[in-house]
């Protein structure tokens, strides 16, 4: 399982799969802020965090030829008070070069990992060209 996205450098997961492709559309678990080993990254570092769940979602769309245009819309969960929202948004923007697609920005008291303070989920469709 999720052999593609672990030659690609994303950390292996518990028994879940990263993507399922249905035509054109890719469905992906939330990206979590690990880096290849499994661990997380910054763990009090919300702007951190969001930046390498972006590239992990950016490296998991490559996999199956899905690029950030093919990106409609995001939500991207923080845990902690508005700053760390604030900075977890500041690291979406920068990614998107100030032109973010559709977003719900949401505070939460819990994520999956210890120290993991952001999560990104993605509804991913590739346009018929």
């Amino acid at each position: 399982m999720n052999e593609i996205e672990t030659k690609s450098g994303l950390a292996s997961t518990p028994g879940y799969r990263y993507a399922s492709l249905t035509e054109n559309q890719l469905f992906v678990a939330g990206q979590v802020p690990q880096d290849a080993s499994g661990s997380i990254v910054e763990v009090d570092n919300p702007y951190t965090q969001a930046a390498q769940c972006l590239a992990n979602l950016k490296t998991l769309m490559s996999c199956y030829d899905f690029s950030l245009p093919d990106i409609q819309h995001l939500t991207i969960y923080v845990v902690g008070p508005r700053n760390h929202l604030n900075s977890a948004w500041k690291a979406v923007l920068e990614q998107f070069s100030n032109d973010v697609p559709p977003a719900t920005l949401i505070g939460v008291s819990l994520l999956g990992h210890e120290g993991q303070l952001v999560e990104i989920d993605a509804t991913i469709v590739k346009n018929a060209d």
